[in-house]
């Protein structure tokens, strides 16, 4: 049993925290021992799952654009490489925006519930109501940007994730340059290695 443990990486914290989710008296029979086993593998599941920070699992190879990208590259960008978004990045690499997918829908004019086929539909000439001007990154950027770090928790960018209700953050260094982009999928993709 105790190889069974380190080999899990259960720690005695995790046996107490199981034992204490248990609530009162503990006459250890096979079904207890089963149960407590079980609880004390969560806990220790939950306390490494803090221990993941953002560099371990962020996607380091980042299609980034700058202010000046047409729109038409953009859209071909997002496309082609299956994202949803793209920072927007100045010469020295730093992160002075966004642009997703919701940026370019909106800037067609587009409300919620519109498709990207529509988008598409709008590009070969077929108008759309309340179209803005713009046609490059920097015109329809969202550039209130938040970040992490590569030191960021993984637990932490998916609780920005969430009550932020976007879908990725860039990773910068210290000194605000583009390293890499956590999203949704990298931290779903994280958890099915643990």
């Amino acid at each position: 049993m105790d190889d069974l443990m380190k080999e899990l990486d259960i720690s005695g914290d995790d046996l107490r925290a199981a034992l204490n989710d248990m609530k009162g008296y503990v006459d250890v029979t096979e079904e207890d021992l089963k149960k407590i086993y079980l609880l004390a593998l969560r806990h220790a599941r939950e306390r490494l799952a803090l221990s993941v920070i953002v560099k371990d699992v962020m996607t380091k190879e980042v299609v980034s654009v700058r202010r000046d990208t047409r729109l038409e590259e953009i859209v071909r960008l997002l496309s082609e490489r299956r994202i949803s978004g793209l920072p927007v990045v100045n010469e020295g690499n730093h992160v002075v925006g966004i642009v997703t997918e919701a940026d370019i829908l909106s800037m067609a004019g587009m409300k919620r519930g519109h498709t990207f086929k529509d988008v598409l539909r709008h590009f070969i000439g077929e108008p759309l109501p309340g179209h803005k001007a713009g046609d490059r990154a920097e015109e329809i950027m969202t550039s209130h940007v938040i970040t992490v770090t590569p030191d960021t928790s993984v637990s932490e960018a998916a609780r920005i994730l969430d009550e932020r209700k976007i879908k990725r953050l860039p990773v910068v260094d210290d000194d605000g340059k583009l390293v890499g982009i956590i999203s949704r999928a990298d931290i779903v993709r994280s958890m099915s290695r643990k």
